[in-house]
């Protein structure tokens, strides 16, 4: 999407420096898988296993799955030809992945020949308890996952706005957890804490929670990509979960780290499909440009949001708030066991609405819908950047930040 925007306007247009790293996606999968950090290959963890368990992505994220698993397969079958192998999806709180989204995501042959079985985190049969997290949550995972004598699993790493990055221990909780322990992991007072930010893992307790997940569950090896705008795989971190996760984060940390000075206007995406689906996954992108601009400030998001709200709770929460400060008092009131579906996600979003306005570049989502939610919503980058005017001035300053989720930004003065 385009717009022209006045030189003496424009702050700057702050991406990540991943771009200029080029790789073969296929060779760099292979290097990682059987070069691994702190873990033996995958070929010698198969070695005397009866059943292992390979952790997928769903549909929401654009892992490329293409390149990851099937070498993932192969070295789990050359080190044990005999291996029972289940591919277990890891959806969170999402809704099932389709077939025709599994074929994208791995191709034909593998979801024709592979055992592929979804995780439903509402199916209390499907799920073994694992004691208790940090937090004093419940930990309640998958029923496969924990019986399995090998578990693995792939996924990306990329900057997360609560869970400071994406990756590694994340395929676990919320992955494959059951919906009682997603909602104590991501209580209100956990959300609203200062160290559950994009970048952030010292401190985060969002994260030391998702760690100890990981580890009760045993998840053995990880292979994560780090991809760079467009999707493109720069580098593939494979190994022990804790070491191969860590490993990716200090190195996205180096890459992605952008300073921003204070924005009158922040223009941002939640990086394009599968991530802008939904207003709910839009709320990410959203965190960028909250970061990057001053109070009373406005945000504008381009994303499609084909798939409406994303969430029925979420959307409710946020259309039946009297407003963005009402909704925010009311979730802070809400005990850490009586956390409701989805209730982080209104939270981030009446936070960011009680201080910015948010206009919405959408012709794929209805308006009337957005505006429902507190948002505002335009039909192109030309009409939103009109409206951002109208209150921030014809003469206020902009920062353009072309993919948010891919980016930590550092507020800087000037």
């Amino acid at each position: 999407m385009e717009a022209d925007v006045d030189d003496t306007r424009l702050l700057g247009v702050f991406e990540s420096s991943l771009a200029p790293f080029a790789t073969d996606p296929a060779a760099e999968a292979i290097g990682a898988i059987d070069n691994p950090i702190g873990s033996p290959p995958l070929e010698e963890l198969a070695r005397g296993k009866r059943r292992a368990v390979v952790i997928l992505s769903d549909h929401t994220r654009p892992v490329p799955s293409r390149i990851l698993v099937p070498p993932m397969l192969e070295r789990l079958r050359r080190g044990n030809p005999g291996i029972d192998i289940t591919l277990l999806v890891a959806t969170g709180c999402h809704r099932p992945t389709t077939r025709a989204e599994l074929v994208e995501k791995l191709g034909e042959e593998i979801v024709a020949n592979e055992r592929i079985a979804m995780h439903v985190c509402t199916d209390d049969s499907a799920m073994v308890d694992a004691g208790f997290l940090p937090s004093g949550g419940r930990l309640r995972l998958n029923r496969l996952a924990l019986e399995a004598d090998l578990l693995v699993s792939e996924g990306f790493i990329e900057p997360h706005f609560f869970a400071g990055y994406s990756g590694g221990r994340k395929s676990i909780l919320p992955g494959i957890a059951a919906r009682e322990t997603v909602l104590a992991n991501h209580c209100a007072e956990f959300i609203s804490s200062p160290f559950a930010r994009t970048g952030i893992l010292e401190g985060n307790p969002i994260h030391r929670d998702m760690v100890f997940a990981a580890d009760q569950a045993r998840l053995a090896f990880v292979a994560n990509a780090v991809l760079a705008p467009g999707k493109r795989v720069v580098r593939v971190f494979a190994g022990a979960h804790r070491a191969a996760h860590e490993a990716g984060c200090a190195f996205l940390a180096r890459h992605c780290g952008v300073d921003v000075p204070e924005a009158d206007i922040a223009v941002t995406s939640n990086g394009g499909h599968p991530l802008d689906q939904n207003v709910y996954q839009a709320v990410k992108g959203m965190t960028a440009a909250e970061a990057a601009t001053r109070d009373g400030g406005v945000i504008v998001i381009c994303a499609a949001c084909g798939d409406g709200h994303g969430g029925e709770s979420f959307h409710r929460m946020l259309a039946e708030a009297q407003s963005p400060q009402e909704l925010l008092a009311r979730i802070a009131s809400v005990p850490k066991d009586r956390t409701q579906p989805d209730q982080w996600e209104a939270q981030i979003l009446a936070r960011i609405l009680s201080r910015r306005r948010v206009i919405v570049v959408t012709r794929d989502c209805d308006h009337a819908l957005l505006r429902s939610m507190g948002l505002e919503a335009a039909s192109s980058l030309v009409e939103a950047l009109g409206m951002a005017d109208a209150s921030a001035g014809a003469r206020s300053k902009i920062a353009v930040i072309p993919d948010g989720v891919s980016v930590v930004v550092r507020r800087r003065a000037g």
